[in-house]
């Protein structure tokens, strides 16, 4: 049976004295292009938006109305790790370096985070636990969810325009069927990530036939 994210996290965590609750999500780690994206959220327990849902749960029109809404009533900060990142450090790394800058950037610095997933990041600041699926469990970690999923697909719709024909638009860069095609017949784009192995594979499959 499905769940939908409530308060319960962020309510005990503030039972110990930790005010500012910071929910962490990341989006776009399975893509062949673009960066990696992280957004923190911390919500107003007092004017928290209707509907806060995982990002994959929701429609396009209702994550960015949504989206809308969080901005207006919480602290929230996106940050990025680049793909000549993502291919010196690997997606992981890359992933958390996104998830410290985002946190990083909020207003005023969190007292908590609680971060999707079962990986911490290193290095960070406040104290902070992880939680595997938290974006269908804890309602600051959905908010995330929302916001770095907009933002990251926006980014990519921009970048779509600058390369046309790969679909960005529609697939952000996920090895769709048709970007696949399109990264076979169109080629490597410097958004293209090269450790990834379909690229990887493009890119060196003339040396492959030659040795």
């Amino acid at each position: 049976m499905k769940t939908k994210p409530d308060y319960a996290f962020e309510a005990a965590a503030q039972a110990r004295g930790l005010f500012r609750i910071a929910g962490v999500d990341e989006v776009g780690r399975g893509p062949l292009c673009g960066p990696v994206t992280a957004a923190a959220v911390v919500l107003n327990p007092g004017n928290i938006p209707p509907g806060l849902n995982d990002s994959k749960a929701l429609s396009a029109s209702r994550r960015e109305a949504l989206a809308a809404e969080i901005w207006a009533s919480a602290d929230c900060a996106v940050a990025h790790a680049s793909v000549e990142e993502i291919d010196a450090l690997n997606i992981l790394r890359a992933s958390h370096l996104a998830m410290r800058r985002a946190l990083s950037a909020l207003a005023l610095a969190p007292d908590h985070a609680l971060i999707d997933g079962n990986r911490m990041p290193g290095g960070l600041a406040a104290s902070a636990e992880c939680i595997v699926r938290g974006d269908t469990r804890s309602l600051s970690i959905a908010a995330a969810s929302i916001i770095a999923k907009v933002a990251r697909d926006a980014l990519m719709v921009d970048l779509a325009q600058q390369f046309p024909g790969y679909g960005w638009e529609k697939n952000a860069g996920y090895p769709t069927p048709d970007h696949l095609t399109a990264l076979r017949n169109l080629g490597v784009t410097p958004h293209h990530r090269r450790s990834f192995k379909p690229v990887h594979n493009i890119l060196y499959q003339d040396i492959s036939l030659t040795h």
